[in-house]
């Protein structure tokens, strides 16, 4: 009686461990991180460098008190207010604008704006992109938004998303990581975004450093209206374009 033997795959046990240490690391890490990003929104909370970011006329003077400084302290503020997600970047922007001018302010405020994003981005892609992976229900969604259509349509969703000062700059950014979504189309979106808003705010920094919260929110609503002109011209045109077609096959 002959016996069909069906071969078996080996993987190799220190294979398999290290997959399993290096999860386990990344999720380490993702806790650690949150420990250090707490234990500094804590201590900037204790030692009241939280309320002076938050007060315009008290970030102001803390910015020309730094002298040739200040761009420095004002790229260092965005990032960290980007980063560190409770903490609110507007007033820094209106500030920066403020103080150097909506050209050299928009200057500082993209600069800080763009490494602060890149930070969070490199954050979630290098701790939680391999852990997100593992789990199956969420695999398939992944390989369809690396498909090049997809990743166009990701790239135009991260430059929509910063036209609009409502929608939370750090959150987009962290999420943008856990997507599989290239490097240099989340820097090229979020860099083409970021510049008409950052001017814009820079631009109207002296009159929203001396307005009531009501005329901010009015100015932050005509803004987002301004800068997302293109983008729905943009998809008129083009939904028109489709149908034009359609029609005339």
């Amino acid at each position: 009686m002959n016996t069909t033997l069906e071969p078996k795959i080996h993987r190799d046990p220190t294979e398999s461990n290290g997959e399993r240490l290096n999860a386990t690391a990344k999720v380490a890490g993702v806790l650690l991180l949150l420990v250090v990003l707490a234990a500094t929104y804590w201590v900037m909370l204790e030692t009241g460098a939280l309320a002076t970011v938050t007060n315009k006329v008290a970030l102001r003077e803390w910015i020309d008190q730094l002298g040739y400084w200040g761009p420095v302290g004002i790229i260092g503020l965005m990032i960290m207010a980007i980063v560190l997600s409770p903490i609110p970047s507007a007033p820094i922007a209106m500030v920066a604008g403020a103080v150097y001018g909506s050209l050299w302010g928009t200057v500082i405020v993209v600069v800080g704006a763009e490494a602060g994003a890149l930070i969070a981005f490199t954050i979630a892609r290098s701790l939680g992109y391999d852990v997100i992976h593992r789990w199956s229900r969420v695999r398939p969604m992944l390989s369809w938004l690396g498909k090049e259509r997809s990743q166009s349509a990701l790239m135009l969703a991260i430059f929509a998303s910063r036209l609009v000062p409502f929608i939370s700059f750090d959150a987009v950014s962290y999420a943008a990581g856990l997507t599989p979504l290239a490097l240099w189309r989340f820097v090229v979106a979020t860099l083409a975004g970021v510049i008409p808003t950052a001017y814009l705010i820079t631009a109207f920094g002296g009159l929203l450093l001396a307005s009531e919260s009501g005329l901010m929110t009015i100015m932050l609503i005509l803004v987002s209206g301004i800068t997302l002109l293109p983008v729905v011209a943009k998809l008129f045109f083009s939904r028109r374009s489709v149908l034009k077609r359609a029609l005339e096959q």
